[in-house]
Formats: structure tokens, sequence, C-alpha cells
């Protein structure tokens, strides 16, 4: 937009570019989201900026009204190079915290020079800075509802030392934690679970997106009771258990509630969620381009909000997946609880009934096809199964947001067993890629009223790069 477009957001706090842009205001060092419901300034005193850090680095404060830290992110196919939205979501997911940006540079097959001239162009700031970011703002939304201790707050939100994290916090924020601490609202919530919102765009249909999810739970790992879904968590060695409700009062987030033993791999499970609960899309976007085609008008009418389910972890929802094909969604739950139930650790950190782990690619991997097809399993299914939990174990191939999904699926259709069509499930949900899109499947296919897949091809292409949730939109329409 130009600035007048930016000016009409902000002045209608239109929703619809929460987390598009931030709005700096001169007279107050402080930069706010769109939707900031304190009285808004006048356009002269504004200076929008395309991100947070880019903000920050222009000397800017967070407000403390609108918290910029909650504010939606960026789908993957907004106007960032795949190069620099890949970057994100893992600096997102706090892999800096662990490792250098050569690491991830080299993780994401680019030198570190070319990563930071890349993330500089497409987001205005440099790994460190983009990293720095997302520590301090989630380090504000613990102080603001969590009844975390300081130094908890300063590890879970990434920092390797409370000294590091007071300087970084006054810094950035011009005060102490301990102050937003004495300043925030006092919190209910117990002392063994971490109580966060988490913000999408309106609107947001989140009785849809429970229903898909809960037809397919995997028994002992994830349930959905009512409009919340719990699971327990295993996240390299650390365990516990989350769950998602609706947040009251607000039509566009979820309140979560996820264990206190897990705060150390907090960030990695906050990204998770967003990506299993689609948080960062955008509904206005998707509409304007598949509501022009005739096909899909009646249903993006009725349901605007439609998200695309992700997944927690990309090898369970593979997994899930192959154990789905050719059979009933029933029947695929049925074969998930038991492979759970036979090659699954226990998490004594879980409530009873989500106390069982997905086993890991390592253990299927060794369990070998016999072994796995011994719950009920075709043997080619199972062979399957090991094959590609062999490619997950040594990383040929990866399953998560922000990964190449045109070279994943090449790698998925290459091992034995693995057509286009789960391919594409697989990059839809595991890698949370918008266009995916399933021109195979039978129910869209039926809906389109076409017998092959290259002609359901034809007639999506101008749905690009929205594919996915076409396909969303297809098979809800095709259901009773």
């Amino acid at each position: 937009m130009d600035s007048d477009g930016y000016v009409a957001a902000m002045r209608a706090r239109d929703a619809r570019f929460d987390g598009v842009f931030y709005v700096g205001v001169k007279t107050t060092g402080v930069y706010c989201r769109p939707i900031c419901p304190a009285r808004t300034p006048g356009a002269d005193r504004c200076c929008f900026f395309g991100s947070a850090a880019l903000a920050e680095r222009a000397g800017f404060r967070a407000c403390f009204r609108c918290r910029p830290e909650l504010a939606p992110g960026k789908a993957s196919v907004d106007a960032v190079s795949f190069l620099a939205g890949a970057a994100a979501r893992r600096i997102d997911a706090g892999y800096l915290n662990d490792h250098s940006v050569e690491q991830l540079a080299d993780r994401l097959g680019v030198s570190d020079r070319h990563l930071r001239r890349a993330l500089e162009a497409e987001l205005g700031a440099t790994p460190l800075e983009l990293a720095q970011t997302r520590r301090l703002g989630l380090a504000k939304q613990l102080l603001h509802d969590s009844r975390l201790g300081l130094a908890e707050v300063a590890f879970a939100a990434g920092f390797t030392s409370v000294r590091r994290f007071n300087a970084a916090f006054r810094a950035r924020f011009d005060r102490p934690p301990s102050a937003v601490r004495r300043d925030a609202a006092a919190t209910a919530e117990p002392r063994d679970a971490i109580g966060l919102r988490l913000d999408a765009r309106p609107p947001f249909d989140w009785a849809a997106l429970l229903r898909f999810l809960a037809a397919r739970a995997i028994p002992g790992v994830e349930r959905v009771d009512g409009d919340v879904y719990r699971r327990g968590v295993t996240l390299d060695g650390v365990s516990g258990w989350l769950e998602a409700r609706p947040a009251p009062a607000r039509t566009a987030a979820i309140q979560v509630r996820i264990a206190t033993s897990l705060a150390p791999r907090l960030m990695p499970v906050l990204a998770r969620m967003r990506a299993l609960f689609d948080l960062d899309a955008h509904p206005t976007a998707i509409a304007a381009r598949l509501g022009a085609d005739a096909r899909l008008a009646p249903s993006l009418r009725a349901r605007p909000g439609l998200r695309v389910p992700g997944a927690f972890d990309g090898w369970e929802l593979a997994l899930r997946a192959i154990l789905g094909q050719q059979i009933s969604v029933a029947a695929a739950t049925t074969l998930a609880g038991r492979l759970v139930a036979r090659f699954g650790e226990p998490n004594p950190a879980a409530p009873p009934g989500l106390d069982r782990v997905v086993p890991t690619a390592a253990r299927l991997a060794a369990a070998g096809g016999a072994e796995i097809a011994a719950i009920g399993l075709p043997a080619t299914r199972a062979a399957t199964i090991v094959a590609l939990a062999e490619a997950v174990a040594s990383g040929a191939i990866e399953l998560s947001p922000g990964v190449e999904p045109t070279a994943t699926i090449a790698a998925l259709v290459a091992l034995r067993g693995i057509g286009p069509w789960t391919a594409s499930y697989i990059t839809m949900r595991a890698l949370a890629w918008p266009d995916a899109f399933l021109g195979g499947d039978l129910i869209v296919r039926r809906a389109l009223a076409v017998t092959t897949a290259a002609a359901a091809e034809r007639i999506a292409e101008p749905w690009r790069p929205w594919r996915a949730y076409a396909v969303l939109h297809l098979w809800t329409g095709a259901s009773p």
C-alpha cells in the first residue's frame, strides 16, 4: 500500500492488516498494531513498517496497550522470498537460541552472507535482530500473562542469562522486566501451566478446524473435548501437555495453556501451535482470490474463516497419512492408536489418555516392516512406513513449515507406496504450504465435475497461491 492506504487502515482499525504493518508514532517513540485501541495519531506523526523488527531498528518501542507481540505473523506466500520466509519461520521457532546464523544458513543451503542480505532486503532486519525481537516479544507476553518468575521468563524466551535478558529488555522498552510484571494484571493461572493468547486475523472458524482434527486425533496422544484441543508433547527430550480453546470475548484468537515443564521449549511449541491451527492465514486475501470462482463462492460466503489444519509434528502427520491410505478416517485412527500403543514411549508429564508419544522415525525404521505390519497393516504399507522413517531419520526428508515443497513432493513420491495424493496432502499440512493441491482427490474431482487430476489442475490454476484452501472448501462443501 501507499501511505494513504496505511493511514486509512489505521484509522479504520482494520483487522485485516493486523501483523501486516506496524505504526510508529514519532512524538511518543512507540510503535503499534493498526488495530491499537488508543487514540489514533495524526498522519503527519506516523511512519509505517513492514515488521516489528524494522520498527525497533528505527528506535521505536512496542506499545503496552495493543501489544505488538500478539499480532499474527505473515503467511508463507506473503511478499517475501521463499528463503526469507523459511528463515523467518525457523527464527520464530527459536532456532537461533541454540544455533548460529552460519548453521541456519547451512541448513537452508546458502551462505551466511547471502542469508543476511536476503533478510535485510526482504524484512529490513538481520537474522539476529529478528531473533532478538522474537525473544523480547515473547518475554513481554510472559510478563503480562504468566506467573513465571523473572528468571524463568528469561530462559523460556530464549535468553542464555538473566543479566543479558534484563539489559536487553531495559534497552528495548526503557524499563526493567520487574516493572512490567508489577504493572500487569494478576493472573489466576495455576503454577503448573503457562497461559497465553494467540491471535489470528478474523474471521476464524475454530469449530470447523476442531471437527477436522477431532476425526483424525491419534488415540493416546491428542483429543478434542467440546471446543478444546488437548495433546501430550515430547520435544527434544522435554515432555508436557498443552490445550487450546477459543479466547473469551474475542472472535479470532485462542487461549492456550502449556505445561510449565515445556518452558525450555516454549518458542518451538508456540510456533507449532500457530502452524497446527493456521493462525497466520489471511482470510480476506484468500476470499478475494477464491471467491471470484462460482464453484467456490457459495462456500466462501458460508465459511469465510475456514483454515487449513496444519500439523504439530510433520513426521506424525506423514505417518498418520500413510496409515490412512485407501481406508476410512475412523479405521486409520484405530491403526494409529495401535501403532502408538505398541511402539510409542510413555509421557509421564501428560495426563491420562494423552500420555503416549508417537514413535520416532528412528524407532520405526529400526522396528522393520514385519513388526509394524503386525498391528493390522498390509505388508506393502508397513514397508512404506519404514522407507519414510529411514528418510526422515537420516535427514533426507524434512517435514516442517518453511521447507521447499516441490523438492519435498519429489522426494516423497520417490518412495515406494507414496503417490501424488499422499505427497501433496503431507505438503499441505506438514509443510503448511497454502498452494498445495490434491487434483487426484476423488471428492475434489467430483466437486469440479472432472474425471482426471490434470483437468482439476487446469481449473485450479487461477486459485494460486491459495489452492489448499480451495481443497478444504471443496471437501467441506461435500460434507453433509
